[in-house]
């Protein structure tokens, strides 16, 4: 049956804006140390492992975290919980730049910071849900996944100048004070439900947290979902945290290394963005994440063997812009076929297992570098090996059937 007047609401976009703004702040704070691992290890006299530390830290507490955050989520609502991971953003970022020079209460204040993770990335399916029309869904979670992207890459772009030109105080401080402001606003302008559901009559109910979890872990097509995450996510995560490492022995500078990681988190902006678009566009999921993984892998060769600083360029924005497009299309995807799991539920299991490669990657790729220059090229033939299983089992994915089956009418916009 079709819903001729579902009805929605122009501050959808503000609701999306702020938790974009809470999205990014809290990915500058995971992956500041990233593009100046070799800075930092001097800096604070310690090895470059410890400084990985510092970004795996968010993968760590996201394991323990994420069900109780996707608990809060889907029992108290995206604005309590989201709430939560902002002004644990807030107060930790200020601390890291307050307390910049002591390593140890860096590590604490990086703590309080992944604690905070859970509670703002499993949120993203409730919002759009909650605010958008299954029509526009795809395109609301690339907006809202594309936040991800844009933290990272004001990161890896900023992070190198800021260090280079202010010192390490200083940028810490930058980034403490911003986290604040955009704290303040999410608490005045987040809204937790539209006047009327933008959905069919039916779509809104949900099943319990728990019995969701058990009933998505029974479904064949979310456990290879789970699985095409776990390589994914992971050797993003990975390539994040060692992008200086990676590039370092084939003579690239921080500052390069910052460009390249920007250029990959570039690509991934635009990419989320018009695959999104497409995959509402021809109501499709699967060929999308087919050709993510795909183009994505190529992208990966690139940035294993180049040595010219175009071509590790031009590798790095392919593998972006292929690799992380296919994360809110597999987050709308495992939300509608998960259905009447709770969003928060189906959304945080996708990101742990990804947290969980996450850390195993980035601890292989530090005991199987070269111990003559710190090559990682073995390590990164590996990922692309796993990158191509991850594509050989997209290919027993099926159309979700709330895509197929239902459809909708826009109605009035308020």
């Amino acid at each position: 049956m079709e819903q001729d007047n579902i009805r929605v609401y122009s501050y959808r976009w503000v609701i999306l804006g702020v938790f974009m703004l809470v999205v990014a702040i809290n990915q500058v704070m995971w992956i500041t140390f990233a593009p100046i691992t070799g800075p930092a290890a001097a800096f604070y006299k310690v090895s470059d492992l410890i400084i990985g530390l510092l970004s795996m830290i968010f993968m760590v507490v996201y394991i323990f975290v994420s069900i109780p955050a996707s608990w809060l989520i889907d029992t108290y609502g995206f604005r309590v919980a989201v709430g939560t991971g902002a002004v644990l953003t807030g107060i930790f970022g200020l601390m890291r730049g307050i307390y910049a020079s002591d390593l140890t209460m860096v590590f604490i204040a990086q703590t309080g910071l992944a604690i905070a993770q859970p509670f703002i990335m499993n949120a993203l399916t409730m919002i759009v849900a909650r605010w958008f029309p299954l029509r526009e869904r795809a395109t609301a979670a690339g907006l809202g996944t594309m936040s991800i992207y844009l933290g990272n890459l004001v990161a890896m772009v900023l992070t190198p100048y800021l260090m280079i030109h202010s010192g390490m105080g200083n940028m810490l401080m930058i980034y403490g004070v911003v986290s604040v402001v955009i704290m303040v606003l999410f608490l005045i302008l987040a809204r937790e439900h539209p006047p009327t559901p933008a959905c069919l009559p039916g779509q809104e109910k949900r099943s319990l947290v728990f019995d969701g979890m058990k009933d998505i872990l029974r479904m064949k097509q979310f456990i290879i979902l789970l699985l095409i995450f776990f390589v994914g996510l992971g050797v993003f995560n990975c390539v994040a945290t060692w992008i200086e490492d990676i590039v370092r022995p084939r003579n690239f500078s921080i500052s390069q290394a910052g460009v390249m990681g920007g250029l990959m988190i570039f690509g991934g902006l635009i990419g989320a963005v018009i695959m999104s678009w497409l995959s509402d566009r021809y109501h499709k999921r699967i060929p999308f994440i087919w050709i993510a993984l795909g183009g994505s892998s190529l992208g990966m060769l690139g940035i294993t063997f180049a040595t010219s600083y175009g071509l590790l360029l031009l590798s790095g924005f392919a593998m972006g812009f292929f690799l992380l497009s296919s994360g809110p299309i597999g987050f709308q995807y495992g939300a509608e076929i998960a259905n009447p799991a709770p969003e928060g539920t189906s959304n945080g299991l996708l990101l742990m297992v990804g947290q969980i490669s996450g850390i195993l990657f980035i601890f292989g790729m530090d005991l199987m570098k070269s111990p003559q220059n710190g090559s990682m090229t073995l390590p990164l033939l590996i990922l692309f090996g796993m990158m191509m299983i991850g594509l050989i089992l997209s290919f027993s994915l099926k159309e979700s059937k709330l895509l197929s089956s239902k459809s909708e009418k826009p109605g009035k916009a308020n």
